[in-house]
């Protein structure tokens, strides 16, 4: 494997991306079915951009949850569960619809991080 591509869509644990990867694909999915039971016919670039988005969603996650990461650090809060939820829906799908603009962001942190670790071996 090329080592860019190794530096950046594999730096991440397969563990976090498969289980972001589950999460996207569920938008994913109801964003395409949501579409296709409309008359109208879907058209080949949605369904190309909700693959996309779709395959780089668990980035973009990492993007959010690294920022979310700093400004709270290591401090904890307890909103009710129905709060909770919904704004961890909110940003599930956020970070859905905007991941091709966000990952861009988390796949050249991934690319800086692994090529600055090899430096320091």
């Amino acid at each position: 494997m090329h080592p860019v591509i190794q530096k950046t869509f594999g730096g991440l644990s397969l563990a976090y991306y498969f289980r972001n990867f589950v999460f996207g694909s569920v938008i994913g999915v109801i964003a395409i079915y949501t579409l296709m039971t409309d008359p109208e016919p879907v058209e080949f670039g949605f369904i190309a951009f909700a693959v996309v988005n779709t395959l780089l969603y668990p980035y973009s996650r990492f993007v959010y949850e690294s920022v979310i990461g700093f400004i709270v650090g290591g401090n904890t809060f307890y909103p009710s569960s129905g709060i909770m939820l919904f704004t961890k829906l909110l940003t599930i799908g956020l970070c859905w619809a905007f991941a091709i603009f966000i990952s861009p962001v988390g796949l050249a942190y991934l690319y800086w991080h692994h090529s600055s670790a090899n430096d320091r071996t």
